[in-house]
């Protein structure tokens, strides 16, 4: 009896494998994901079962969202959003700009100012500063929430809006804020905030979605000023952590129409979170003195197509002149990367800006199995030396500039909900490309021969890293 319960408990599970193998060349959104996860399943499905059904899936399942979804209060209110939206659209789009906007789902609109906030200090000066203004409510959205000197000072400024009558509406990743010690939130919420993980293996359905990741970082105050960028909240964030040092990050304030884009995208993840539906300000105002034009990008796993990946491939693709981008982890998917040789081989100045010091090793080390191949078709890579470097900028020519949350990996273009600010206004990118000068300033140039020097041992291991490249 024991020997025949083995043998069927074999059978299934080896049957489980094909099946399972099956879904994943039917679904996995990358060639090179779909052909490691089949070889693994079929090979070793004792140890690859469980490995796909929590990292493996391709979707993110059961998130509504407004702009899908049929006949529910959400849609409902987005359709009256987006009729007062109309005086606020920027007519005519150029081909490239329709491109970003049929990307986004969301228009591009004008009457705005967008403010680059340069590393920690001025980035938490303006967030505080726009938390002591708010009158109405506050969204927050972080990936990464510390219980330390910051993040102390940022629960001091919303203890003082609460008690001011401000609403708070506060959401973090659970995974990415995992060391967040359960009583930091305890005082908020006994001042009326009201808080949510984002919950991505939410309920019995959902539970293999451990994956997924939502990495924006989010602040709207009041439906009129909003902030979006690389910083999440701790002291490595003002670079006072003694393993990374130095932390070179950039941040965006926003005020104008784009704004009501940056609380589109929170009140999705909102309403998922927690299933309510919260009443805001959706009546757009554009800004006095400014007229930046903008886009509001959101992307992840819940898409019907890969909008961080694409939005990249289009930005490059659009580039005349020059092409400068920033990644703290860079482990772009081929079509990224063949658009980066392309563009090089057609005369554009791109540029890649990388970390010198590695945060994530396997991230790292991937890199160097295709780095040999952008340097031969005139990519040039640099190094930041002065300390860590997580901003995610894009400058396309002197004419467009992004800043968001997107990295250039697997996790970013499939994995995680993200957001970006597409700003295709020219003096707002002479700002970006000031900024940006400064920084190759401060970077080393990585060069073909001392790729190639590296011993085999080495190469080998760079080769295996980047196969994992997938679930990273």
């Amino acid at each position: 009896m024991t020997s025949w319960l083995i043998g069927t408990s074999i059978m299934l599970i080896h049957l489980m494998g094909i099946v399972s193998a099956i879904m994943a060349l039917m679904s996995s959104r990358t060639s090179q994901g779909a052909v490691a996860w089949i070889v693994s399943l079929m090979t070793f499905p004792y140890i690859a079962l469980p490995a796909y059904w929590f990292f493996g899936r391709p979707r993110f399942y059961g998130y509504v969202t407004a702009r899908g979804a049929k006949d529910n209060v959400l849609r409902r209110v987005l359709r009256r959003y987006r009729n007062n939206m109309k005086p606020h659209i920027s007519l005519p789009a150029t081909p490239d700009v329709q491109a970003v906007e049929q990307l986004a789902m969301m228009p591009l609109t004008k009457g705005n100012h967008a403010e680059l906030l340069i590393d920690g200090q001025a980035t938490f000066a303006s967030l505080f500063a726009g938390i002591d203004e708010a009158k109405d409510y506050l969204l927050l959205q972080f990936f990464i929430v510390r219980d330390d000197r910051l993040g102390r000072e940022l629960e001091a400024h919303l203890l003082r809006a609460a008690k001011r009558g401000v609403r708070i509406y506060f959401l973090y990743d659970e995974l990415g804020s995992r060391k967040l010690r359960d009583n930091y939130f305890k005082e908020l919420a006994g001042a009326g905030a009201a808080i949510s993980p984002f919950g991505s293996s939410r309920g019995f359905k959902h539970r293999f979605q451990l994956n997924f990741r939502n990495h924006r970082k989010i602040m709207v105050i009041d439906g009129k000023k909003g902030w979006v960028g690389g910083l999440n909240v701790g002291v490595e964030y003002l670079g006072e952590h003694p393993r990374h040092g130095p932390w070179r990050d950039t941040h965006l304030k926003l005020q104008g129409p784009g704004v009501l884009g940056l609380q589109e995208a929170f009140w999705e993840d909102w309403h998922w979170a927690t299933g309510e539906v919260i009443t805001l300000n959706w009546h757009a105002e554009n800004h006095a003195q400014e007229d930046h034009q903008v886009v509001i990008v959101p992307s992840g796993p819940a898409d019907k197509h890969d909008t961080a990946s694409l939005l990249v491939q289009q930005l490059i693709h659009s580039a005349v002149d020059r092409l400068w981008v920033t990644s703290p982890y860079f482990v772009p998917d081929q079509g990224v990367q063949d658009a980066l040789r392309l563009a090089a081989m057609r005369g554009v100045d791109v540029r890649v800006m990388i970390p010198e010091r590695p945060d994530h090793l396997l991230v790292f080390l991937s890199a160097f199995s295709f780095l040999p191949d952008m340097l031969r078709a005139g990519v040039k890579i640099y190094r930041y030396l002065p300390g860590f470097l997580h901003q995610k900028v894009m400058l396309i020519d002197c004419d467009a500039a992004t800043v968001g949350t997107v990295n250039l990996d697997n996790r970013s273009f499939r994995l995680n909900f993200e957001v970006t600010a597409y700003i295709p206004s020219p003096d707002f990118a002479d700002s970006v490309a000031c900024m940006l000068e400064k920084d190759f300033a401060r970077c080393r140039r990585v060069t073909i021969d001392e790729i190639n020097s590296r011993p085999l041992w080495k190469k080998v291991v760079s080769r295996a890293a980047y196969l994992t490249a997938p679930i990273q």
